[in-house]
């Protein structure tokens, strides 16, 4: 049972007119083999807690602390981030030209498990992963996501996700940009880490529609860089209905 804690988590962004906060103090707390959505409008800070969490050079941490089975991730790099056991499917996953899809996941592989995996049998998960996935086999071969849709993007995201089994992974608006179809492929796929791993998952999402297909434990809406409401599954279920004026009328009104 691994647990990764935020508390009071502040972090801000440079821009042209100084600093500017992003998060607000944000409190946290996901144990293996849970599932929080993480909700909210554009501008909240859902976003900057993922990347904070990952490592990103252009948050700075201002307060708080995170920390995974007690170790203090912010003093972390972002390798030793990964290799602790986190993993960030990101909203925009960027090119990596020259570099393999087999490569790729490989080299990530051994980093994490400090060995090479056997060729034989990591050829044959690459494979069945893939195939699950729907992806065509002749991925494998190019680069990493280099003139791959949205779609395609995303899957490959799942696909290192399903490979690499992290403790914890954090999935930033996975399901933009996704049609139907896709979506529900990426979903399985997520589906499938946490029924045979104990993955924690910490879903960012506008909307509720991957969540009829992805089931959470718990609901997180945030506003203005802290959570405004928390809630089981019933409270995404009023978010379609409602959607967040009521938190941002409450936000402006504070």
């Amino acid at each position: 049972m691994s647990t990764l804690e935020i508390r009071d988590l502040h972090v801000s962004v440079e821009t042209k007119e100084g600093a500017k906060p992003i998060l607000r103090g944000v409190d946290l707390t996901i144990k293996s083999g849970e599932t929080h959505a993480i909700m909210g409008p554009n501008g909240s800070g859902k976003s900057t807690l993922a990347y904070s969490i990952a490592g990103h050079p252009k948050y700075e941490i201002t307060g708080g602390s995170v920390t995974l089975d007690g170790e203090d991730v912010l003093e972390m790099s972002v390798d030793e981030r990964a290799v602790a056991g986190l993993f960030l499917a990101m909203q925009y996953p960027v090119e990596v030209p020259g570099v393999s899809v087999t490569n790729f996941l490989r080299t990530a592989k051994t980093a994490l498990d400090g060995q090479a995996p056997p060729l034989r049998t990591w050829t044959k998960d690459v494979r069945e992963a893939m195939e699950r996935l729907r992806m065509d086999p002749s991925f494998a071969s190019r680069s990493v996501n280099e003139g791959f849709s949205g779609g395609e993007k995303k899957r490959h995201e799942i696909l290192q996700l399903e490979l690499l089994q992290p403790k914890f992974a954090i999935l930033d608006e996975t399901d933009s940009g996704l049609d139907v179809d896709a979506l529900r492929v990426v979903s399985e796929g997520v589906n499938r880490v946490r029924e045979t791993t104990d993955a924690g998952v910490m879903l960012i999402t506008h909307y509720t529609r991957i969540l009829r297909y992805i089931k959470p434990d718990f609901v997180h809406v945030f506003v203005d860089g802290k959570i405004a409401e928390e809630g089981g599954p019933e409270l995404a279920e009023r978010l379609e209905e409602e959607g967040y004026d009521r938190f941002l009328t409450a936000a402006q009104a504070g």
